[in-house]
């Protein structure tokens, strides 16, 4: 089933629209529509590119809909309201006045996320403050702060040391120099850890990532504040210029990008910033090199393969699984349905990436790959077929292997859990069974198509929102009528 008939929810990528996108806190918001199998079945709408839960961002316009002179000044405002409380360059001004204090006036504001200077103490007496920060502890921002796990909208799972150093000795081995890192800060700062220590190939690195605090760690050559769901660089053209730089490849240092987006953001609109990036990538490259596409590695749960294949046709999965230091469930060493179902999605041959055989990868003659000792090889199928790292078998009659877990069902034709419910749809009405529509466009409930246009041209938005505001109410005095109601006949 694809991405738009499971959330019901397409997004609309093309220039022109981009273009013209209002704006949010976040960035220009993207165009949405309504849709099953994949036909538009409501307004377009534009809405915040990465937040997905109204809570955290409750930007809503119609594509049609006229905004009035004094809706812009007081949506202007208010994005200008939750900005960052200083610029990149005055959080680094503060940053240098920080490390020039003495160890016993160095403090950071754990409910602030700030480091404090010495005039500010008597702001934060009534915070949690963490006091003596060391020169260690600055070197590694991801301890220092406090992660946030909105997985639909930062998922701060940060990456283990064990997966970082993978990569990191991966990306060694195959010759590159300088890694963009697009929402991995972990790996951002085990790299300069790496570089101080002096006993590996040095690396350059930036981190775009839309986290601001970590602004105030890093240099602008090493830190841009930037949404990747819509591709905007929050401090404008000079920190495009600091990207388009780093993507150049000057002295044959060879550029690798390493994503890790949130689990709950949409494939596409990640996609289309890769692509973006890997444009700009194409743009600076050198005339001698003879790679056609910059090197990725995306790292997604498995389970997003079809998604992410479809975006980028010549990406592979990889058999590695990623652990993060603290998610409950995403952690090495465990086995069966409890091992971490994250994987390195590339463009890069697979043959040419070793897999640590201590960590139970072995190597299949017969793929050219390296895949989980688990991974059984397939001779009908002609390739290792597990996705879950777990020994999947063949169906003959599907003509597919399958989780070892599930069975052949006759009725349903096709292999599934051994209790799931028969012959149940996927998807359809639940009202008359019927599987061309959804419950809310069941013509036994509907109301006329007519009568719902004329209604759509009478009311906008904020109308919308203010009868269902009055329905609510409505329906709570009548509750309480009922109740006065009770008490009386008792």
């Amino acid at each position: 089933m694809s991405e738009e008939e499971t959330l019901g929810i397409e997004v609309i990528l093309n220039e022109e629209g981009l273009e013209k996108a209002p704006s949010c806190p976040h960035g220009p918001t993207l165009l949405f529509v309504k849709a099953s199998k994949g036909v538009e079945q409501g307004r377009r709408f534009y809405a915040c590119s990465a937040c997905r839960d109204r809570r955290d961002c409750n930007f809503f316009q119609w594509e049609d809909e006229k905004v009035s002179e004094v809706r812009l000044l007081a949506r202007e405002e208010n994005n200008k309201i939750k900005q960052p409380p200083y610029t990149h360059q005055e959080y680094l001004s503060r940053y240098r006045q920080f490390i020039s204090l003495p160890l016993a006036q160095k403090r950071f504001c754990r409910d602030c996320q700030l480091l404090l200077l010495p005039d500010e103490w008597t702001m934060h007496t009534a915070h949690q403050i963490l006091a003596d920060v060391s020169l260690a502890q600055l070197r590694r921002p991801s301890q220092l702060l406090h992660p946030l796990e909105n997985k639909k909208t930062n998922a701060q799972y940060l990456f283990a040391d064990r997966s970082c150093h993978f990569l990191l000795d991966l990306f060694a081995n195959l010759g590159f120099v300088k890694v963009l890192c697009v929402g991995t800060p972990r790996l951002h700062e085990l790299i300069k850890m790496r570089n101080s220590a002096g006993n590996n190939q040095v690396m350059k690195s930036l981190l775009l990532d839309i986290d601001f605090r970590y602004s105030q760690f890093y240099q602008e050559g090493e830190f841009c504040h930037y949404n990747m769901f819509n591709h905007h660089f929050f401090s404008g053209k000079s920190a495009e210029d600091v990207c388009r730089t780093f993507l150049l490849e000057e002295n044959r240092e060879r550029v690798v990008m390493v994503t890790d987006p949130p689990f709950g953001g949409l494939v596409k609109p990640l996609a289309h910033s890769f692509n973006k990036i890997g444009a700009e990538w194409k743009i600076q490259k050198k005339p001698e090199n003879c790679i056609q596409e910059m090197p990725m590695f995306w790292i997604f749960p498995y389970f997003f393969e079809s998604r992410i294949k479809e975006c980028f046709p010549t990406f592979t999965m990889l058999d590695y699984q990623v652990d993060y230091e603290n998610h409950a469930l995403y952690k090495h060493g465990k086995t069966g349905r409890r091992q971490s179902p994250v994987r390195i999605f590339t463009n890069l041959s697979p043959g040419d990436i070793v897999l640590p055989a201590v960590e139970g990868y072995r190597f299949c003659s017969l793929c050219q790959r390296y895949v989980s000792s688990e991974n059984k090889h397939c001779d009908i199928c002609s390739a290792c077929t597990s996705k879950d790292g777990r020994g999947w078998k063949h169906c003959s009659l599907c003509n597919t292997c399958v989780k070892p877990s599930w069975v052949h069902c006759s009725a349903c034709n096709h292999c599934a859990l051994r209790d799931h419910s028969c012959g149940r749809l996927p998807a359809g009405c639940f009202i008359c069974g019927s599987t061309d529509h959804k419950r809310r466009a069941c013509p036994s409930t509907a109301v006329p198509q007519q009568n719902k246009q004329r209604k759509g041209k009478k009311r906008n938005g904020l109308q919308e929102k203010a009868m269902a505001q009055k329905s609510t109410l409505t329906h709570t005095s009548r509750r309480k009528k009922c109740k006065l109601k009770k008490k009386k006949s008792k």
